[in-house]
């Protein structure tokens, strides 16, 4: 009896470990894809961003030294980026996060034949050529929502080369790890790349791939840390001496940004709708031409700092004694994406809105009369303000901008302009520039509804 039990010991001991072996194994090969794809965002990434940052800065040295060429360089490259993705991968288009949340909604066994025209290889190499050449050209997007599509394409494209037999995680987490990992990669910011996922992306439990999701944010990050070195996206402005008083300056700075970026994605969506109304051909050529012209002329005659991201402006009202804006600064700054945008070339609206909220930051500073360190607190709170109106996510908002200058002893400033920023927006509009743009994906790639299930038979 003795001998038995012990030959039952042993033997369970035996299946015991190979379990464990098994389960050790198995997570290996499931996170090893994901280990794959996240160095390879990190290090598109980085080519991109230095890529995005040689087209700026040929923009710059076009307008120093031969600003007339401007009226024929920005048109030109309106025309051609819009070409570019209308010729090769619509899906393409615009900043990319939209896309990103249709493949999470369409990863079904239903759809999942559908998100090819969202995430894919050549999605990846539409969206960089457009985007370049719309900031080449001058136009005021961003390359965070692109590089957040990129990535995304790359986590799907390694899930769909996976042999058969291989252990595997569903489409949709593939794609809401490379969403974050994209977006960490992007800012050099981590902890906003997991934020984001949860806030703006997840519709399903990341309990079952949180370990992924993290190693993979690391390891992009890491990856472009490596190239690039441990940089902070914006820098550390001087943010000391800040009195209880501030907060309800602050919390005026998020109405109206918050206010200007509900705004400005309503002014997008308008002009998005009336494009599509344009009948194909001469007129939407002349539509790119016209819109490059203006953009041209504003930067000419009124204010160059129209072209570009905007972190040029960013970086002036925080670091030098030029804190204080005019008003219509900060208009031109939300009118700079508004043209960009309309054109349906590739290009995202998340460094071009933080650009805007702090122009906006920078006025309220001016009409409140606050200086100094505390004016760069209503800077960053318009920041905050103006990302939150548009991507309606207060949280991911808050903690980008903290992760960008690294200034912590403001951290309930920059919440509190975020929720602040939240309600005002939406008295504007209850949904966010994403959420109607993914809305519009769906009802384009998802298969008309039969009848029958619109009479609710």
């Amino acid at each position: 009896m003795k001998a038995t039990l012990h030959t039952l010991q042993r033997r369970g001991h035996i299946l015991m470990k190979r379990f464990v072996s098994n389960q050790i194994w198995n997570n290996f090969l499931r996170s090893f894809p994901f280990w794959i794809a996240s160095l390879l965002t990190g290090l598109l990434a980085v080519g991109y961003a230095l890529l995005f940052s040689v087209a700026e800065k040929g923009t710059q040295y076009v307008f120093h030294n031969y600003p007339l060429a401007l009226f024929a360089l920005t048109p030109l490259c309106f025309l051609l980026a819009w070409w570019i993705v209308r010729q090769w991968a619509p899906g393409a288009r615009g900043s990319g996060i939209p896309q990103v949340m249709a493949a999470i909604e369409l990863a079904t066994p239903a759809h999942s034949g559908r998100i090819g025209k969202l995430l894919s290889l050549r999605i990846i190499v539409v969206k960089i050529m457009s985007s370049i050449t719309m900031v080449l050209g001058g136009a005021a997007i961003g390359r965070e929502g692109p590089t957040i599509q990129i990535a995304g394409s790359v986590f799907y494209v390694i899930n769909r080369w996976l042999p058969a037999r291989w252990p595997k995680l569903s489409d949709q987490s593939y794609i809401l790890t490379g969403a974050a990992a994209g977006l960490a990669a992007a800012f050099n910011t981590p902890l906003g790349g997991v934020v984001f996922a949860m806030e703006e992306l997840a519709r399903i439990h990341i309990r079952y791939f949180r370990t992924a999701l993290f190693s993979a944010v690391i390891i992009a990050g890491l990856t472009a840390q490596g190239i690039l070195g441990p940089y902070l996206y914006i820098g550390y402005p001087k943010v000391s001496g800040a009195h209880f008083t501030l907060f309800f300056m602050v919390a005026l700075t998020a109405v109206l940004a918050g206010a200007g970026g509900a705004v400005m994605s309503r002014l997008i969506l308008a002009l998005l709708r009336w494009r599509n109304a344009l009948a194909s051909g001469w007129k939407n050529v002349l539509y790119l031409l016209a819109s490059g012209l203006v953009v041209a002329a504003i930067a000419y005659f009124l204010n160059p700092e129209i072209l570009g991201s905007g972190k040029e402006l960013m970086t002036r009202v925080l670091f030098t004694t030029q804190k204080h804006e005019e008003w219509h600064g900060a208009v031109l700054r939300i009118l700079g994406p508004v043209l960009a945008f309309g054109t349906g070339a590739a290009g995202g609206v998340f460094a071009p809105s933080l650009a805007a909220g702090a122009s906006l930051g920078a006025y309220a500073a001016s009409l409140l009369e606050v200086s100094g360190a505390n004016a760069n607190i209503l800077i960053l709170g318009g920041m905050v303000g103006f990302l939150t109106g548009v991507t309606r996510t207060p949280f991911t908002s808050a903690i980008l901008v903290l992760e960008m200058t690294d200034r912590h002893s403001i951290i309930f400033h920059l919440l509190l302009a975020a929720l602040v920023a939240q309600v005002a927006a939406l008295l504007i509009d209850r949904h966010s520039f994403y959420d109607h743009l993914k809305k519009q994906i769906l009802q384009a790639e998802k298969p008309a509804t039969t009848p029958a299930v619109r009479q609710g038979e």
